[in-house]
């Protein structure tokens, strides 16, 4: 009877292969019903107790068309509980969870195609590796397209701190059930294709973990700098000159009380926002969480408080590159210098004032200058550059360093300190607070060390080429130094002036042991030629 029935279905299953008349529900019901009478009355028949069945094979067409109907139907309930989730806000599911419900809802419809998978015992393992690469393939689908719609929203919750926190906790969600569902499917044991597919979908959930971290990191950035910047300021008020030693006991401990004082505006934001995290994140997102704040921390730090970037002098005006910013400090010193000179400015002054011209007074024209915007940008950048830490302040800094790490550790329940120790942003602040400490000397040779590429074209606006010869000579004898510069000529030089434009080139030597050489020099300038020939020759 097996045997005649096996042949009818056979050709009947064949026959409607191609056209498929009958709704893949309709196969799939047929095919448990052919299950059943196989598993209840044949397996046991001497001649085909131990033999792989046919039927899987006539099925397998059929079972595909299902599960590619299954694809969209996941997808059509995956777009349905996401939007129910986000209409409630974005709710726990349970008391206990930290995600949300249509990560359950997502997983409860996955799990259903699978169980009919699984209860199909299908006895031909080369069909079930089929199916479970077929099904790695639903999965990878719809978590993909999970997470892509959560990367599409989730800057619109960065606001709403708790709520960004949940969706970070759904992608880990789908990383734990995807895990599940994997070891359910078999695990090590799985097929190499199925398992290729999941396992790259890991990954790929992973990544996404990543970027959220960072995303959510990135919008707390303003709050982390303005405490940092208050830091700062603190930080300015530390006084104290000379010498400092941490292993005194005493100094050391005075310096912690520093310390102590220029964290606090940090400290207190830290402690509101990563309390908050830590009940509100599960621990594998609260981690990467507290990864991407560390980062940001002593990247701000090292940026606003150790090694502060000078203002663009370009963003003062409309010439390029630094150009106005010299203009008005060498405006300035051209009027303080003339100030200098009351007996001869006093009677060009009386000399135009008889024939009718207004004269202002050299220092109140001064003062007009100084009080525009862009000259007082100016001045400001002056004063950056006089910026520098003191040794108290940088052994208050670095006591700081180890407070915030320590904070971070959180006595093991957060990063781990081999990390922190490590990381890049942490060794780059520490080298950046080490060059306060080192002479102008070496300083100078590792910056010769390490330019390395000046004949490389700027990245910067150019405003111009000047072709120079360097010659370098060493005297046998004594060892000295010489330096022969050429500068052969300007080319293409960017300038916008309305009155006669004389270029010229100056040439400085910088380095220790200058003070009884003569460390500049400067060309003829050429009357409004923007690419002048010069043809001078200076020895250094």
């Amino acid at each position: 009877m097996w045997s005649s029935l096996s042949l009818d279905l056979c050709e009947a299953l064949g026959e409607d292969e191609a056209e498929k008349p009958c709704k893949s529900s309709e196969y799939m019901n047929l095919h448990f019903k052919v299950k059943w009478l196989y598993t209840k009355y044949v397996v046991d028949v001497p001649q085909y107790k131990g033999t792989v069945p046919d039927y899987p094979v006539w099925f397998e067409s059929y079972v595909m068309q299902w599960l590619n109907e299954n694809d969209v139907v996941s997808m059509d309930y995956l777009r349905g509980a996401y939007e129910r989730d986000k209409k409630d806000g974005f709710v726990k599911s349970s008391e206990h969870a930290l995600f949300s419900t249509s990560v359950v809802d997502i997983f409860t419809q996955l799990n259903q195609c699978f169980d009919v998978i699984k209860k199909l015992e299908c006895p031909d393992p080369e069909i079930v590796k089929h199916y479970m690469a077929r099904f790695a393939k639903t999965i990878n689908q719809v978590l993909l397209a999970y997470a892509a719609i959560v990367q599409r929203d989730f800057e619109q919750y960065t606001g709403r701190q708790k709520t960004a926190c949940i969706l970070m906790n759904n992608i880990q969600q789908l990383r734990v059930q995807l895990e599940k569902v994997f070891e359910s499917m078999g695990g090590e044991k799985l097929d190499t294709e199925a398992a290729d597919i999941l396992k790259e979908l890991q990954q790929k959930l992973n990544g996404v973990l990543d970027e959220l971290a960072q995303i959510f990191a990135k919008s707390l950035q303003p709050q982390i700098q303005q405490s940092i910047q208050e830091l700062g300021k603190l930080l300015s008020n530390v006084k104290g000159t000379g010498q400092v030693s941490l292993a005194q006991p005493s100094q050391r401990s005075n310096i912690q009380g520093e310390s102590d004082m220029i964290l606090r505006p940090l400290m207190d934001l830290l402690d509101g926002s990563l309390s908050m995290f830590s009940q509100a994140c599960e621990k594998t997102v609260l981690k990467r969480l507290l990864k991407e704040l560390w980062k940001i921390v002593m990247h701000t730090m090292e940026k606003t408080v150790v090694l502060p970037p000078l203002s663009d002098p370009r963003q003062l005006l409309l010439l390029p590159g630094n150009a106005q910013a010299k203009i008005e400090a060498m405006s300035s010193a051209l009027l303080t210098h003339v100030s200098q000179m009351p007996k001869g400015v006093q009677m060009i002054q009386d000399n135009l004032a008889s024939r009718g011209f207004q004269i202002q007074p050299i220092a109140q024209l001064s003062n007009q200058l100084s009080s525009q915007p862009a000259f007082s940008s100016a001045q400001d950048i002056s004063k950056e550059i006089e910026k520098n830490l003191t040794p108290k302040q940088c052994a208050a800094l670095d006591l700081a360093l180890d407070t915030i790490k320590n904070y971070f550790h959180a006595g093991g329940q957060g990063l781990k300190k081999a990390f922190l120790d490590k990381s890049a942003e942490l060794q780059s602040l520490r080298y950046a607070l080490s060059l306060y400490t080192q002479t102008t000397d070496t300083l100078i040779k590792t910056f010769v060390n390490t330019e390395t590429q000046q004949d490389q074209p700027s990245s910067e606006d150019p405003v111009g080429e000047v072709s120079i010869q360097v010659d370098l000579f060493t005297h046998p004898g004594t060892g000295e130094h010489k330096v022969t510069v050429k500068v052969v000529a300007c080319n293409d030089l960017k300038w916008q002036t309305a009155s006669m434009f004389r270029p010229f080139v100056e040439v400085h030597l910088i380095g220790p042991h200058l003070s009884d050489k003569k460390r500049k020099h400067s060309t003829k300038s050429k009357s409004n030629n923007w690419s002048p020939k010069l043809n001078e020759t200076f020895q250094l």
